[in-house]
């Protein structure tokens, strides 16, 4: 894929776009078996792609430019903006809104935040879709005269994005590299609901999601099929976001007729997320449980509060790139606990993960190009203590 911005040397976030997308698939399975070499040959199912372009569902673009005369995109070397409204790899429905925002801030006359000068007020505007085509749409401030100011604009906002289903606005004062602040105040709506097939997932404002949808569905719909073969009676699923394996292991569950035997439990550190999960849960009916917690820490106390939770016959973990750690691993390799699964967007540190879980052999893994034209993947693998 072209990609002009790449060319004029404006924007290398998609380091390998100039590489063809079959070499890319190619190469990263390669660097899977090469980092898992205990992952038998035919124990590799086919890798998972969505295509090589229109993929990205979330757009997280800076403000740059000057008043009335705003970019959205990313930052340059200098410091300043960088307008990439015609990236070739967001959905579809953000691309056709970009324009359209980029026109109402200019409206505001509010100024965007220089990094360099450290003064303005528009920092950041994220954009998620649903597959519904429903939008979030979120504004990054730097004081509550640029909230006040777009609060005044919620109704030229719905009028220029009807689709918009959540609006609000956080407050991010600070001069530091980050994408939000603590403070978010909802405009309009609660929730973007993300249909998954069998599942609608509700996403608040601050929680995470996987920015390809067709992707995570299907790896939602694998790890789920895994934990159907093994059948367990309880299940943990630790980092577990928005709830999306949770939910998706419970639904499967029921699809099947059966009674609501299986005790499912979903733990995250951001309440936001949990959040989340408990109205997915809700408004689905489904039997699982979501608790805000340190995930470590709620294993290695047995459950919480106070070991109070029974042991888990599977366990799904779903870490952050720097894995699960010793502490989890070590905790893994003793628990006796018969089946694993793991969700990994950094295979050197699933790597690591492994080594320390000598008990569990790899049965079946996969890999899903969550992020095409970057060296960035994410890999499942399903374990079986031996």
């Amino acid at each position: 894929m072209r990609c002009r911005y790449f060319v004029a040397g404006e924007c290398r976030s998609c380091a390998l776009i100039e590489t063809p997308y079959d070499t890319q698939l190619a190469d990263k399975q390669a660097r899977c078996a090469e980092l898992l070499p205990g992952v038998p040959h035919d124990a590799w199912l086919p890798a998972f792609t969505a295509g090589d372009r229109g993929f990205r569902n979330r757009a997280k673009l800076v403000v740059g430019g000057r008043r009335g005369r705003v970019t959205l995109g990313i930052l340059g070397p200098d410091g300043r903006g960088v307008d990439l409204r015609e990236c070739a790899i967001q959905s579809p429905g953000i691309a056709a809104v970009i324009p359209r925002l980029a026109s109402l801030l200019d409206g505001t006359g509010l100024p965007p935040y220089s990094v360099p000068e450290r003064r303005g007020e528009l920092k950041f505007v994220h954009v998620t879709e649903a597959p519904s085509g429903e939008l979030m749409l979120r504004f990054v401030v730097r004081s509550e005269r640029a909230l006040r100011t777009l609060r005044d604009a919620r109704d030229a906002i719905r009028a220029a994005v009807p689709n918009a289903a959540v609006i609000s606005v956080n407050l991010l004062p600070e001069h530091k590299a980050v994408l939000e602040g603590e403070h978010e105040e909802l405009l309009l709506g609660s929730s973007l609901r993300m249909g998954l097939g069998p599942i609608d997932l509700h996403l608040l404002p601050q929680s995470f999601f996987q920015t390809n949808t067709v992707v995570a569905r299907e790896l939602y719909a694998q790890v789920a099929d895994w934990v159907a073969e093994a059948r367990p009676r309880s299940l943990w699923d630790l980092y577990c976001g928005v709830g999306g394996f949770a939910l998706h292991c419970a639904e499967a569950e029921a699809a099947e007729g059966a009674p609501a035997a299986r005790e499912v439990v979903g733990v995250e550190l951001t309440e936001a997320a949990v959040r989340s999960a408990r109205r997915s849960a809700r408004d689905a009916g489904l039997h699982a449980r979501f608790i805000a917690a340190d995930a470590t820490a709620f294993a290695l106390d047995g459950g919480a509060p106070a070991g109070t939770e029974p042991m888990p016959e599977l366990v799904v973990v779903n870490p952050p790139r720097r894995g699960i750690g010793p502490e989890l691993s070590d905790w893994l390799e003793r628990s006796g606990i018969a089946n694993v699964v793991y969700s990994s967007c950094n295979p050197e540190s699933l790597a690591r993960d492994l080594e320390a879980m000598p008990s569990y052999a790899v049965r079946e893994g996969r890999l899903f190009d969550m992020f095409p034209h970057t060296k960035h993947l994410e890999v499942a693998v399903r374990l079986e203590r031996r």
